[in-house]
């Protein structure tokens, strides 16, 4: 072989060699990279942002709104901004929105009205909704537990006359029903800003024409009680009206409008299938009906008798005996003369 070849060779084989070995150095003594947390500096201000979808008419209450930081130059002045006197969140507890809010999106001044604002029970009322106004007390009211925005089942209880001891029977009517104000109040908070426990006599409520309608009734008939629901039981009651039927659920909508259309399913007023406990049913010595007087008065009149009713012979009550002559036959109780 030739000499020249030999060489050029042997020199390839020492570069390769060296740079396999400075490769393999390379390697194993890089240290992998250190992850450093890096510190999150706020961008701007903490505005008040709302947690959640606010449709319109939603009673704020606690948690509801919350702050976060925003870029300093996307700050608009109607943004309630931390640190302003007027800014706290506890202020605008009972408030009502008046513009859709969506959820992240920054509160601003014009989309909120405040209790005593002109327009604002207007504002809380859903379409085609109503304010009623029912009268409690602090036994039939929770002992003042209750709040704007919470909901409530209307029970009446009556007592139904007939023979005897009335019969003593309460019913819940209407279910899932919005307390929209008490006693005129509309954010029941002291002065720290803090929700109060208080009794009061008058409540309002919203329902629909129909349902306001039936609770101007209950009050001429007996005694209003409200039944504070809890806020799972919304759910319950939605599934409940799909289960059997009441509503449903269109296929091809898309997502945003089916959850807008089940939330408002689920936050209607049910005034269907009332649910009955009578006296009997707490007590064996009270009645479980009601018996009919015995004088007629409560029942409903006899329909009046027709000719043919009429010009049948009224039979004697007992044994009798007919007697006929010819075409004449005559009825007559035994031992009559």
């Amino acid at each position: 072989m030739d000499v020249k070849k030999i060489v050029l060779l042997v020199g390839a084989l020492i570069v390769a060699a060296v740079t396999a070995v400075t490769a393999r150095n390379m390697f194993n003594g890089a240290a992998a990279p250190e992850a450093v947390a890096t510190p999150v500096v706020p961008a701007g201000p903490e505005v008040l942002v709302a947690t959640r979808s606010l449709p319109v008419g939603t009673i704020i209450d606690a948690e509801s709104l919350r702050y976060q930081a925003w870029p300093e130059g996307l700050v608009q002045p109607a943004y309630y901004i931390k640190g302003n006197a007027a800014a706290s969140p506890q202020d605008l507890i009972g408030t009502v929105v008046r513009t859709e809010i969506t959820a992240g999106q920054p509160v601003t001044t014009g989309s909120l009205i405040k209790p005593g604002e002109r327009g604002y029970l207007a504002a809380a009322l859903g379409p085609g909704m109503r304010a009623v106004t029912v009268a409690v007390s602090a036994t039939s009211s929770v002992a003042g537990f209750i709040f704007p925005g919470d909901r409530v089942d209307i029970v009446l209880t009556q007592e139904v006359t007939g023979e005897g001891p009335p019969l003593k029977a309460s019913e819940t009517v209407v279910r899932n029903i919005r307390v929209l104000a008490t006693d005129q109040r509309m954010s029941a908070e002291g002065e720290d800003g803090k929700p109060v426990v208080q009794n009061f006599s008058l409540v309002t409520l919203e329902a629909t024409p129909k349902i306001a309608e039936k609770i101007a009734v209950m009050q001429t008939i007996g005694t209003l009680s409200l039944s504070l629901r809890a806020m799972a039981d919304n759910s319950a009651e939605l599934e409940r009206a799909i289960a059997s039927g009441e509503v449903t659920v269109p296929e091809n909508a898309d997502p945003k409008t089916e959850k807008r259309m089940l939330i408002e399913i689920a936050n209607k007023p049910v005034d269907s299938d009332p649910s009955v406990t009578v006296g009997a049913d707490v007590s064996r010595f009270q009645r479980s009906s009601v018996p009919a007087r015995n004088s007629g008065i409560g029942q409903a009149p006899a329909a009046p008798l027709t000719a043919a009713a009429a010009a049948q012979p009224v039979r004697p009550a007992g044994p009798t005996v007919r007697i006929a002559r010819g075409n004449n036959v005559t009825i007559v109780p035994l031992g009559a003369k």
